[in-house]
C-alpha cells in the first residue's frame, strides 16, 4: 500500500504526439485535473476525448482511475475491461481492475489480476505495491514482504515503499530488519517524517524509550501536522509515565483532528493515571460521543466512575461495553468486581469464569477469582488460580490492547498500520513490561499476598531500575513484612526519588499517609501533601463551579453553630470506635450536627448510632458527583466543615476544595497536614503539635486543652472498667494479669462466690494503700476454689462457656461464636469473660512487654531498643501480632542477629476488636513504636490498664545518617507524638522518654521493679477513669469551645490564625 494513502492507478498511457493539438491539450488538462483531485472536470474532459477516440487505451485507463476515485467501481471496471479488449497486454488495466476487486473484498481475484499485470510488465512498480496491499489484507504477510522487495529491486530509491516494507516487518516482529528499512528511507530522504516516526515505534518496541521519544519528536519537527506521530509520541510518553508531556502530545493531535475518538480515549487514560478522575470521565465521554460503538472507552469510563464511587453508572457502562462486545474481557472482570462488592458472589464467579473463557491468560481475572474462591474455603482451586495469575501476568497488557474484536478495525481504518504495529509492539514487550509487574504486585498486595507482591515489585525494578512507583511500592511492602535488607540504601533511594519528583513538579510516588515512615524532611512531607491538595484543586477546576456564598452569621440556624463531620469511616472502622458518641453529645441548644458519610451503610451498630444521634445524616456515597455533593453541604448552611479522612482511603478532599463552608478543619482521622490551601485549621494540641513545628502544617493550629485524641472505650467496653483475678502468686506477689475476669455483672458474680478477697494497690509513693472512692484501686481476687477450678478447666479444655451460680462465664477466645456483635465492639458482652495468658501461649511467671501495632511501624532502631530491654530484663518476653504473618520470621531473625533468642518473641493472630482490647490486660507493659505511635492502639492498651512507654519524635536520622549527607532529618511528626499527648492527658508523664536510653531505662525499671510496676499499673487503671482521656462528654464540650473560637474569629472578619489559647467556659459562652 502506498504511503500516500491512494491506490496507485495506471493513468499515463495516452500518447498525444500523433494527435491534433486540441486533443493533446485536452488530454494534458484532464491529467492535471485528475492529479489535483478535480475528478468531475477530469471526467468531463475525458469523455470528450473518448468520444473522439473510443479505442484510446490511455483515455480508457484515465476514466477507469477517475471512476475508482469516485467509488463508482462498476464504471471503473467497465473502462478497465474496454482497455484490456483494446490491448490484452496492457498491464496497467489489469492492475486497475485488481484495485476494483480488492475494494469489493474479492481478494483472490485482485491478487490474480495484480500478478497477471506483473507478468506482463515485470518492472511495474505500482503493481508490486498494489499486490503487497492485497496480500496484507489476505493475511499473506510474507508474500507482501516479497512484493515490496521486488519493487525496491527495480528502484531502490523508493523511500515511501521502503518505509511501508518496514511497517510490515515491524508488524511481523522483525524489528532489526524494519529498523534497517527506515534508516535506508531516511538516508534517501532525510526529511521523510513518516520514517522517523516509524523508527521511533521500533525503538519503543525494543525498550529504547528515550530514543523512541527523540524520533517521534524529530518527526513532528519535520511535519508539524503529522497526526500519527503526535499520537505515537503521546503513547510512548504515557508508557514512560511522563504524563504532562503525554497530555501535551495528545492535545496537539486533537488540535489536528478534534474528532479523533481514540486520541480522546488515550488522553482520558492519562488523566486517569494522573488522578484527574473528573477530567478523565469527561474525556472518555467525549470519545464515546465521537464513536458510540467503542467498548474500550465504555470500560475505561466505568473504571473512572467506579473510582469516583459512582458504582451504578459504572455498572451500566460495563454492561454497555458487553452489549457492544460480549467477549470484552476487562468489562467482564470489572463487572464481576462490582457484583462481588455488592455481595452477588455467585454472579461474580460466573463473570470471572466467562472472562477466563474469553481470555484464559487474563491474570487479573485469575487473581480475582482466586480471591473469591479463597473466601469460600476452596483453597486448592484458589491456589491454582493464584499460580495462573502470576504465570500470565504479562498477558494483562495483551488483553488490554486486544480486548477490541477485529470487527472494530473498520473504525480505525485510517490508521490501520499504526494500530496493528502498536498492538504488536505492546505484545512483544509484555514479558518485560514493568508496569504489568508493578500492577500485579498491587493486586497481590490487596489480596494480602505480600510475598507475591514483593516478587512482582522486585521484578518491575529489575526491568526498569528507574521505575519510581515500583521502588515506592517495594519500600512499602518491605516495611509491611519488616524486611530490612539494605535498609539504609533503600531509604536513600526513596528519598532521592521523592526529591527528583518534587523537583520536576510531579506527583510523588510516596503517598502523604506513608511519608511519616521515611526519613524525609518536614518540607518534603508537606510538599507531598501539597501536591495531592493541588491535585484536588485541578479536579474541581474542571467543574467550572462559581464560588459559594457562605453564611455570615447564625440567624438562619436560629443561633446554633452548624458543624459538618465528613468521613468515609462511619461504620466498623477505628475512627468510629474513637468518636461515634461525639455527634450525640453536642449541646443541641448551641450546635446543630450534620454527618456526611462518604461510604455506604455497612449495617453495623456504629453506623446506626451516628445516624441516630446526629441531628442530620446524609449518605454522600449516593451523590458521587463532587460538585453536587458539595452543593448539598453548602445548602445545609454549614459553618464549620470537619475533614476526618485527610488522605486516608475513601477520602473525597475535592469536596473541601470546593469550599462549601466558610471554615474547614482537619480532625482525628489523619495524622498529618493536608498541605491544602482549602483547609483552615488542624485540631491538635500543644504536645502533639508544639508551636515550634508549626511550619510543618499548611493549616493553622487549633489546640484542644488536653489532647486532640479521644476514645469511645468507656461506652464500647464498659465491662472492662472493673476486673477480678484468680489468685496467682509468683515470688510472693499477686499479679493482676494472669487470669482476668471482666463483665458488666462482675460485682454480682463476685458476690455469689465465697472467700473473694479485695486487695488495695497504691498509685504513687506518696499514697497509702487505702480505699478509693472510684474503686479504681480495689482488685478482687478469687481464691483457688471450685469456681476458679471450673473456669480454669473451661480454658484448658477449650470449652466455650460454663455456668457458675446461674452466671454464664465465657471463654474469651469464643466471643465471636457467642455474639458476633459483641466481638466487633458493637454490643457489650453479657457474660463474664475470662482472659488468660495461657490462651495466647504467654508465660505465667514472666514480664510480658507488648506492642499490638501493625508491623510496618517497627523499624531497626526500635527493634534494637526492644532487644536491649529484653536482654536487661532476663525473665521477659515480647508479645507482637502477626500483622501480617509474613513479618514474623523476619522479626525473629533480626532479633536473633541482635542477640535475642527467637523464643523471647511471641506472636498472636489479629483478633476481633473486643478481644483485641481486652487481651491487652495480660501484658505488663506496652512498648510504643516511636516512628509512628500506636494511635487507636495506644488508646486500646491504655483502656486495658496497661502502661505504655513512648518516645515522641525520635529522629531516625541518627540511626541512618552515619557519614552520608543524602538523608534528610526525619525529626518529630504528628504521628510520632500522639502517644505522648495521650499519656500527658492520662496523667502519666513519667512514661514519656526523652531519648532512646531513657526509653530503655523506663521499660527496664517497669520490668525489674515489681512494686514500681504494680504502682504504675494501678495509676493507669485509675487514671483512665478519672482523667479526661476517655471522657467523651468533656471532650465534646472542649471541642465546642474550640469551634466557637473559630467562628468568633471568622465572624470578626479575621483570617485563620493559630488558636493556642483555649477559651474558658465563661468566654466561650459569651462568644
Amino acid at each position: 500500500m502506498a504511503s500516500s494513502g491512494k491506490m496507485p492507478l495506471a493513468i499515463d498511457a495516452i500518447e498525444p504526439t500523433k494527435r491534433m493539438l486540441s486533443f493533446q491539450g485536452l488530454a494534458e488538462l484532464a491529467h492535471r485535473e485528475y492529479q489535483s483531485g478535480d475528478f468531475e472536470a477530469a471526467e468531463r474532459h475525458c469523455m470528450q476525448l473518448w468520444r473522439q477516440e473510443p479505442d484510446n487505451t490511455g483515455v480508457l485507463l484515465l476514466l477507469s482511475s477517475i471512476h475508482f476515485q469516485c467509488r463508482r467501481l462498476d464504471r471503473s471496471a467497465h473502462f478497465s475491461t474496454l482497455a484490456i479488449k483494446q490491448n490484452p497486454m496492457l498491464a496497467e488495466a489489469y492492475s486497475n481492475l485488481g484495485n476494483v476487486y480488492k475494494e469489493r473484498g474479492q481478494l483472490q481475484e485482485a491478487i490474480e489480476h495484480y500478478r497477471h499485470a506483473l507478468r506482463l510488465k515485470p518492472d511495474f512498480i505500482d503493481g508490486y505495491i498494489n499486490l503487497a496491499a492485497a496480500l496484507v489484507a489476505a493475511g499473506d504477510m510474507e508474500g507482501a514482504v516479497q512484493a515490496y522487495v521486488s519493487a525496491l529491486q527495480y528502484n531502490p530509491d523508493l523511500y515511501c515503499v521502503r518505509s511501508d516494507l518496514g511497517n510490515l516487518l515491524k508488524a511481523l516482529g522483525r524489528l532489526e530488519e524494519a529498523k534497517a528499512c527506515y534508516l535506508k528511507a531516511i538516508e534517501t530522504q532525510p526529511n521523510f517524517a513518516v520514517a522517523w516516526s516509524n523508527l521511533g515505534c521500533v525503538f519503543n518496541a525494543q525498550g529504547e524509550i528515550w530514543l523512541a521519544i527523540h524520533h517521534f519528536e524529530k518527526a513532528v519537527t519535520l511535519d508539524p501536522n503529522f497526526l500519527d506521530a503526535y499520537i505515537n509520541l503521546g503513547n510512548v510518553l504515557k508508557e514512560a509515565r511522563i504524563f504532562d508531556r503525554a497530555v501535551a502530545g495528545y492535545l496537539r493531535a486533537l488540535s489536528l483532528s478534534p474528532n479523533h475518538a481514540v486520541v480522546h480515549g488515550n488522553l482520558a487514560c492519562v488523566y486517569y493515571e494522573q488522578g484527574l478522575i473528573d477530567l478523565a470521565i469527561d474525556t472518555y465521554r467525549r470519545a464515546i460521543e465521537l464513536q458510540p460503538h467503542f467498548p474500550d472507552a465504555y470500560c475505561n469510563l466505568a473504571n473512572a466512575l467506579k473510582e469516583k464511587g459512582n458504582v451504578s453508572e459504572a455498572e451500566e457502562c460495563y454492561n454497555t461495553a458487553l452489549r457492544l462486545c460480549p467477549t470484552h474481557a476487562d468489562s467482564l472482570n470489572n463487572l464481576a468486581n462490582i457484583k462481588r462488592e455488592q455481595g452477588n458472589i455467585e454472579e461474580a464467579v460466573q463473570l470471572y469464569r466467562k472472562a477466563l473463557e474469553v481470555f484464559p491468560e487474563f491474570a487479573a481475572a485469575h487473581s480475582n477469582l482466586a480471591s473469591v474462591l479463597q473466601q469460600q474455603g476452596k483453597l486448592q482451586e484458589a491456589l491454582m488460580h493464584y499460580k495462573e495469575a502470576i504465570r500470565f501476568v504479562n498477558a494483562t497488557v495483551y488483553v488490554m490492547i486486544f480486548n477490541m474484536s477485529w470487527k472494530w478495525w473498520d473504525f480505525f481504518n485510517q490508521c490501520f498500520l499504526f494500530f496493528f504495529s502498536y498492538s504488536f509492539l505492546i505484545f512483544r514487550i509484555s514479558p518485560t513490561f514493568a508496569d504489568a509487574y508493578s500492577n500485579m504486585g498491587n493486586t497481590l498486595k490487596e489480596m494480602q499476598d505480600v510475598q507475591g507482591a514483593l516478587q512482582c515489585y522486585t521484578r518491575a525494578i529489575q526491568i526498569n531500575p528507574a521505575f519510581a512507583d515500583a521502588h515506592s511500592n517495594l519500600a512499602s511492602i518491605h516495611k509491611i513484612v519488616c524486611d530490612w535488607t539494605d535498609y539504609e540504601e533503600r531509604m536513600k533511594k526513596l528519598v532521592s526519588i521523592v526529591a527528583d519528583q518534587l523537583d520536576k513538579n510531579r506527583l510523588p510516588s510516596v503517598h502523604p499517609h506513608h511519608s511519616m515512615l521515611y526519613p524525609l524532611s518536614h518540607g518534603f512531607r508537606k510538599a507531598i501533601a501539597e501536591r495531592h491538595g493541588n491535585l484536588c484543586l485541578d479536579k474541581i477546576n474542571a467543574l467550572h463551579k462559581p464560588a459559594y456564598e457562605h453564611p455570615k452569621d447564625l440567624k438562619a440556624s436560629s443561633g446554633r453553630l452548624r458543624i459538618g463531620y465528613v468521613s468515609s469511616d462511619f461504620g466498623n472502622h477505628p475512627t468510629s470506635h474513637l468518636m461515634q458518641s461525639i455527634p450525640g453529645m453536642h449541646n443541641p441548644e448551641k450546635f446543630e450536627v450534620f454527618c456526611y458519610a462518604l461510604s455506604p451503610d455497612d449495617s453495623t451498630n456504629f453506623r446506626v448510632k451516628v445516624v441516630a444521634e446526629a441531628h442530620h445524616f446524609t449518605d454522600l456515597s449516593q451523590i458521587p458527583c463532587n460538585g453536587k455533593a458539595a452543593d448539598r453541604i453548602q445548602q445545609d448552611g454549614i459553618h464549620i466543615l470537619v475533614n476526618m479522612n485527610g488522605y486516608t482511603k475513601g477520602a473525597r478532599n475535592e469536596l473541601f476544595a470546593l469550599r462549601p463552608a466558610p471554615i474547614q478543619a482537619m480532625w482525628l482521622g489523619y495524622p498529618g497536614t493536608s498541605g491544602a490551601p482549602f483547609m483552615d485549621y488542624i485540631i491538635t494540641d500543644k504536645e502533639t503539635s508544639p508551636m515550634e513545628v508549626a511550619e510543618q502544617y499548611s493549616e493553622k493550629l487549633a489546640y484542644m486543652p488536653n489532647t486532640f485524641f479521644i476514645g469511645d472505650h468507656a461506652n464500647m467496653f464498659p465491662h472492662l472498667k472493673k476486673k477480678a483475678v484468680i489468685d496467682f502468686k509468683s515470688n510472693g506477689h499477686i499479679f493482676d494479669n494472669r487470669i482476668v475476669l471482666n463483665g458488666i455483672d462482675l460485682k454480682a458474680f463476685l458476690d455469689s462466690l465465697p472467700d473473694v478477697k479485695v486487695i488495695k494497690m497504691k498509685c504513687d509513693n506518696n499514697q497509702e494503700a487505702a480505699g478509693d472512692t472510684n474503686g479504681a484501686l480495689s482488685m478482687p481476687v478469687i481464691p483457688m476454689n471450685t469456681a476458679a477450678e471450673a473456669i480454669i478447666n473451661m480454658i484448658n479444655q477449650g470449652q466455650i462457656q460454663v455456668t457458675i451460680n446461674s452466671f454464664t462465664v465465657s471463654n474469651g477466645l469464643a466471643t465471636t461464636q457467642i455474639n458476633n456483635k459483641a466481638a466487633t465492639g458493637e454490643e457489650v458482652p453479657r457474660t463474664i469473660v475470662v482472659t488468660t495468658r495461657s490462651q495466647y501461649g504467654l508465660p505465667e511467671d514472666s514480664i510480658v512487654y507488648c506492642n499490638f501495632n501493625q508491623l510496618y511501624k517497627i523499624d531497626p532502631p526500635t527493634l534494637q531498643m526492644w532487644a536491649n530491654i529484653l536482654k536487661r530484663v532476663p525473665n521477659s518476653v515480647l508479645w507482637l501480632l502477626r500483622f501480617p504473618a509474613v513479618g514474623e520470621p523476619n522479626i525473629q531473625q533480626y532479633a536473633q542477629n541482635m542477640g535475642l533468642p527467637a523464643s523471647r518473641i511471641i506472636f498472636s493472630p489479629v483478633a476481633p476488636k473486643e478481644e483485641h482490647v481486652r487481651r491487652g490486660q495480660l501484658a505488663d507493659v506496652c512498648l510504643d513504636t516511636p516512628l509512628c505511635n500506636g494511635h487507636t492502639t495506644g488508646m486500646d492498651v491504655l483502656w486495658a490498664g496497661t502502661p505504655m512507654v513512648t518516645m515522641p519524635g525520635e529522629d531516625i536520622c541518627s540511626y541512618l545518617l552515619s557519614n552520608s549527607e543524602t538523608f534528610f532529618c526525619q525529626g518529630e511528626t504528628l504521628a510520632s507524638r500522639v502517644a505522648a499527648s495521650q499519656l500527658n492527658c492520662l496523667g502519666c508523664p513519667e512514661l514519656i522518654a526523652q531519648s532512646r536510653k531513657d526509653y530503655e531505662d523506663i521499660a527496664v525499671k517497669l520490668g525489674s521493679d515489681m512494686e514500681y510496676l504494680k504502682m504504675v499499673r494501678a495509676r493507669v487503671w485509675k487514671q483512665r477513669i478519672c482523667s479526661p482521656l476517655f471522657n467523651t462528654k468533656q471532650y465534646t464540650m472542649d471541642l465546642e469551645r474550640l469551634y466557637l473560637q473559630m467562628w468568633e474569629h471568622h465572624s470578626n472578619g479575621s483570617k485563620p490564625e493559630h488558636l493556642v489559647k483555649f477559651q474558658t467556659v465563661e468566654n466561650s459562652e459569651n462568644a
